[in-house]
């Protein structure tokens, strides 16, 4: 494993990507540089601008081009949207390969392994290659097994009520 930190935040509730974002909003607060990488949700107009504005000190990029999520495309839209997503997460091995910043969220990054979009062995070579003093976070849904040796700090997130 890399020298950096891996941290996942995962389950069926909402606050997952939130709680990505409160670390990165925390870094930034220290100085630190932050790049947000979101795969898999619909577009989200307003979140979007919002997170926008936290630019340079939070960078986001959203490299799906369709308007819905991507479990409510047709089979024929996938397949064009599953290049968009491969792209993203391409993207996101060259911010950890150039140490572009010091947090990296892989927003629904849990959620391409399990949607097999992507290989537990891809994922794997990602974190083997993230550099000392960055953290590599990814949230999701499901937390595939073999994704439990990759991380150091394991955050399930749950509604109670």
């Amino acid at each position: 494993m890399g020298k950096g930190i891996v941290q996942i935040y995962y389950g069926e509730g909402h606050g997952k990507s939130a709680a990505a974002l409160g670390s990165a909003i925390r870094m930034t607060g220290a100085g630190k540089s932050a790049v947000v990488i979101q795969f898999l949700k619909g577009k989200m107009t307003a979140v979007q601008e919002i997170l926008e504005r936290l630019e340079p000190e939070i960078k986001f990029f959203r490299f799906s081009k369709s308007e819905e999520a991507f479990e409510h495309l047709t089979e024929e839209e996938k397949k064009d949207e599953k290049i968009n997503l491969t792209n993203g997460f391409h993207y996101g091995k060259k911010v950890v390969s150039t140490g572009a910043c010091d947090i990296l969220i892989m927003d629904e990054l849990l959620g391409l392994v399990d949607q097999n979009l992507i290989s537990m062995e891809e994922v794997q070579k990602l974190v083997e290659a993230v550099p000392e003093g960055m953290t590599l976070v990814f949230t999701g849904r499901v937390l595939a097994e073999g994704m439990r040796a990759l991380a150091d700090e394991i955050y399930h997130i749950v509604q109670e009520k």
